[in-house]
């Protein structure tokens, strides 16, 4: 079981406010496209006398396993409740939803035409950062993209008057079919100087890893039931790209395979090609025709699938067996809660949220 340190660190100053924090009933975890949270809670005692380690909207804290930091962010609640002092934390990008565009187009930056999300990204970073203040030392990935924001009839801008949230600017800009993805994440530097860092991906985050699995009986602890639903079936996929009215791209993958002919309608205006467009109804039409999926797992640190092993996003291979049925498949990791030492024995309790990874259009699952 990890060796679990919880610290706090001034967020102007980088002063390290408490090196062993008496955190108890900890939950934390990372997220796709968003910050990710930590809840835990302390003895009033030991807040009415450290007043000054965890206020709110300036204190950072970390969470750090066997030498690794496995999570950092700023401490935005904190809160007398039932004899405890319960505090919540989110990581980096929550910074962003307190920030707002007072100067307009990102300080000069915008407006973009065609523009690559990727770098949009890092201007909306760059403009909070510069401001007084501001500085959380957020670095964000040099990732480039092919998606685009912004057109001539319609650049992106950022309208001072509409006094736009940064985060929101950042959500909308992930939030798109084929946009760049990201994640918060946290290391440490061969400095020993924390890292606080955007993790970002296109054209998509994560990997498909086949140096770690999850398997019942081995690192499962437990799982949901396999979910099978004929709402999300179809052996017919209709597809539409760019163009409108009778200049639509239009494109229709069937098969007959002993069933009810079961429809669903794939709309891609970003699309321009015929073939693309084939490509992906042919891709979408194959994922359906796929039954099962399942949404979450919890799990145990195991050298299968050491804890800190899997990033947000990875694909891994998942095999679940119960007294109903037997289904493997490729899973994407598309967040995690770790609750330290809260299994059985002491046991660390893992719990990954899971998407089928071929809903991704990464290809079809197959285990070995």
């Amino acid at each position: 079981m990890a060796r679990w340190r919880y610290w706090t660190q001034h967020a102007l100053t980088g002063e390290t406010l408490h090196p062993a924090l008496p955190l108890s009933e900890v939950e934390f975890g990372r997220e796709l496209n968003g910050p990710g949270s930590l809840t835990g809670t302390l003895a009033p005692r030991f807040v009415r006398a450290n007043a000054d380690l965890l206020q709110p909207g300036i204190a950072l804290i970390y969470v750090e396993a066997d030498g690794f930091l496995r999570w950092g962010g700023l401490v935005w609640s904190a809160t007398p409740e039932g004899g405890k002092y319960a505090i919540e934390a989110a990581g980096w990008s929550s910074y962003l939803a307190h920030r707002h565009d007072s100067h307009g187009n990102l300080n000069g930056r915008a407006p973009y035409t065609f523009g690559d999300p990727c770098k949009i990204i890092r201007d909306i970073w760059a403009y909070a950062q510069e401001q007084p203040d501001g500085n959380l030392g957020v670095v964000v990935d040099a990732t480039t993209s092919n998606a685009k924001a912004g057109t001539p009839e319609e650049p992106w801008a950022s309208h001072r008057y509409e006094t736009p949230v940064l985060g929101d600017q950042v959500d909308d800009l992930v939030s798109e079919e084929g946009a760049p993805q990201y994640t918060c994440h946290t290391e440490y530097q061969t400095n020993g100087t924390v890292r606080r860092r955007i993790l970002l991906g296109y054209p998509r985050l994560g990997a498909r890893r086949t140096d770690i699995s999850f398997r019942s009986g081995v690192n499962i602890v437990s799982a949901p039931p396999v979910q099978y639903s004929g709402d999300d079936y179809a052996n017919t996929v209709i597809g539409t790209g760019s163009g409108e009215g009778t200049a639509t791209r239009f494109a229709v993958n069937a098969v007959r395979d002993g069933r009810l002919r079961l429809e669903s309608v794939l709309a891609l205006p970003t699309v321009n090609g015929t073939d693309a467009l084939g490509r992906r109804v042919a891709a979408e039409r194959k994922r359906r025709q796929i039954m099962g999926d399942v949404e979450s797992i919890q799990v145990r640190n195991h050298p299968a699938a050491p804890v800190g092993s899997w990033q947000i996003g990875d694909d891994v291979a998942v095999q679940v067996n119960n007294e109903w049925v037997s289904w493997s498949g490729w899973s994407r990791i598309t967040a995690e809660s770790i609750r330290p030492g809260a299994g059985d024995g002491g046991e660390d309790q893992i719990t990954l949220t899971l998407k089928r990874a071929d809903s991704f259009h990464y290809g079809s699952p197959e285990v070995a």
